[in-house]
């Protein structure tokens, strides 16, 4: 009856059209009435413990740094970059633009920042060349969910926050994963387009090519500092997004100089936007969180998976299935601190790593961004590539279907999360 009622409440406030940190209170305050202990006090103090957090603040700071990368012209030399090297070989943007989306990874950890500032400026230049416009734009969101992958990753520190685990544990576990999405990404792009008859463009030579990478070295620093420095122990996550702001406002206002006083303000508005979003979301998930643990929720799931607590695999295989279900419906950072409280303490008695998990669920969860009918992603790369959602869906198939399996290959391999996390930590 418990759960009933949770979900009841839930999924009936997001279908009247709820927005999901206002339909997590609902359900909140449903779960307290239910228990018969209604009090607005413990929902007040919850909602500030969830938003009271120091591993949290890499938050606003990580989407800071996106925003004056974008401003300060740091997008723009890394797809220079990309370009002089594979811009010559046939269907070489498409190349460009999922080595684009690595780079840009290591840089801003946001899916729908990376699809935006790739696709305003590649789709352009693909249509231009003679690459289908679905295809392309397609490729370009496929792209996108390897920036919440590869460190530095907001969905990661966020999980981290909700279930306890090691953030930079998180950070250096998503590397291979998010490298074995493009190299996947790159086979399936190959397939696709050997037939289209497209553009190339002209060789570079050997000084272009280090004239581009000198303009790009800057931004390509970005991403070592971050990973050495967590590496090293150096500075702790929330420390690095402070790092990684700073420097990216360094880069573009003094070495680059495209960034200027006044867009500041602009950038400052932007990035606030985006992370009251975000950390009103986690406010009121705390709420939730708080209740499903006084409920008992999780024994109750416990339960009704315990025959499968036994068979690892089985078990991530179910969960798995669950949450890409889910993430048709539901963006990617109320899943996460919705389905958390929920999970953890079912993947700890069965003994699964939880740093392990966490990959495998961010990844999930990035995946459904690329689903309808909610796929934030999606939805970007429509606004972007000024195509419908139709169209989109007819060239992303083969994308999925390579992300999807790489998602299965890593369930049933675990070691190719777990001993690279050893090698990186």
């Amino acid at each position: 009856m418990t759960m009933t009622i949770f979900l009841g409440s839930l999924l009936g406030s997001m279908v009247l059209g709820t927005p999901i940190a206002f339909a997590l209170l609902i359900s909140g305050v449903a779960l307290m009435i239910q228990l018969n202990m209604f009090d607005s006090l413990i929902i007040a103090q919850n909602l500030i413990n969830g938003a009271d957090s120091f591993p949290l603040m890499a938050v606003p700071f990580f989407i800071l740094a996106g925003e004056l990368m974008n401003a300060g012209g740091i997008s723009t030399r890394i797809i220079n970059f990309a370009l002089s090297f594979v811009g010559h070989i046939r269907g070489g943007l498409g190349y460009v633009a999922i080595i684009g989306s690595v780079l840009f990874a290591g840089l801003s950890g946001s899916a729908l920042a990376d699809t935006a500032a790739l696709g305003a400026i590649l789709i352009p230049m693909m249509v231009k060349a003679g690459y289908d416009r679905n295809r392309s734009t397609a490729l370009i969101a496929s792209g996108g969910i390897i920036a919440p992958i590869i460190p530095p990753s907001i969905p990661m520190i966020i999980f981290g926050v909700t279930s306890g685990v090691s953030i930079t544990k998180l950070f250096m576990a998503g590397i291979v994963p998010g490298l074995l999405i493009a190299l996947g990404l790159t086979i399936a792009w190959t397939l696709v387009v050997r037939k289209d008859k497209v553009a190339v463009f002209p060789r570079k030579s050997v000084k272009e090519m280090w004239h581009a990478t000198k303009q790009a070295v800057w931004a390509l620093l970005l991403p070592v500092i971050i990973i050495g420095g967590l590496r090293g122990g150096i500075f702790t996550p929330t420390e690095a997004a402070v790092v990684a702001a700073f420097y990216a406002f360094l880069v573009g206002f003094i070495i680059y100089r495209e960034l200027k006083i006044q867009h500041l303000f602009r950038v400052f508005v932007a990035s606030a936007k985006v992370t009251s979003v975000v950390m009103f979301l986690a406010a009121a998930a705390m709420v939730s969180a708080w209740l499903i643990t006084i409920a008992d929720i999780p024994i109750l799931l416990v339960d009704m998976l315990g025959p499968l607590i036994e068979n690892k695999l089985l078990l991530l295989i179910a969960i798995n299935i669950l949450v890409l279900l889910v993430g048709t419906a539901m963006d990617l950072t109320p899943t996460i601190l919705i389905l958390t409280p929920i999970l953890m303490p079912i993947i700890e008695q069965a003994g699964i790593d939880p740093v392990y998990f966490g990959v495998l669920f961010v990844l999930n969860n990035c995946i459904g961004l690329l689903t309808p009918p909610v796929g934030a992603v999606l939805n970007v790369a429509c606004g972007v590539g000024k195509v419908d959602m139709e169209g989109i869906l007819k060239g992303i198939w083969p994308f999925l279907l390579v992300e999807v399996l790489i998602l299965f290959l890593l369930i049933l391999f675990p070691s190719i999360v777990t001993v690279p996390l050893g090698w990186f930590t």
